[in-house]
């Protein structure tokens, strides 16, 4: 919020809101960011999952873009709503790991333990590491998210699963970029993304 002050912002988009962890009480941190914003008359919108699984602008849709995968299916419910795409795809696993590495512009953590020659990729950005067995149910070989627990690890080597890390932050600024672009060509508003990473 700090940062979008000095900017001069009206509109700052967000993907994981202020109130991420449920309603709290409003002060201190939370506190000083809501001041920001309403002394500085910036309007807030943050849009979690509905921006990771949107089919256009989500998370998922322009990672799958970006590393120039086609057909893609959704896959693995929760609460009724797929929030995962999945592709089927033979390729070589250090060339998908290649292209996510340029895609994130940055670093990927490979687990590989599944073939060298993909079948069927799946990818769900942020933090789904912890569905791993969900995710092998799905016959998928090669799974793509940005984090996972330690346990996940151990899983995908029993599973015989490929396992690739891109980090959650930079699995997760796929969307808001696409959203920002998209309201920038409709309303003729110039935008800028706000680069804060964690390295998460």
């Amino acid at each position: 919020m700090t940062e979008a002050q000095k900017r001069d912002v009206d509109l700052l988009i967000v993907h994981h809101g202020l109130f991420w962890p449920g309603l709290q009480p409003i002060r201190g941190p939370l506190r000083r960011q809501l001041r920001i914003a309403f002394v500085n008359d910036i309007a807030l919108y943050s849009a979690h999952l509905p921006l990771d699984i949107h089919p256009k602008i989500g998370n998922n849709a322009q990672l799958v873009g970006a590393l120039g995968l086609k057909s893609l299916r959704p896959f693995l419910e929760e609460k009724g709503q797929p929030v995962g795409l999945k592709v089927r795809a033979s390729l070589p696993r250090n060339q998908i790991v290649r292209k996510l590495q340029k895609a994130l512009s940055g670093p990927v953590k490979v687990f590989d333990f599944g073939p060298k020659q993909t079948r069927v990729i799946g990818i769900v950005t942020g933090a789904a590491g912890s569905e791993i067995y969900r995710v092998a149910d799905e016959k998928i070989d090669t799974f793509i998210t940005g984090e996972a627990p330690h346990w996940a690890a151990v899983a995908a080597e029993e599973l015989g699963v490929n396992l690739l890390l891109g980090g959650h932050y930079a699995t997760e600024v796929f969307g808001v970029k696409a959203l920002a672009a998209h309201l920038s060509k409709r309303f003729r508003v110039p935008w800028e993304f706000i680069d804060y990473p964690t390295g998460l």
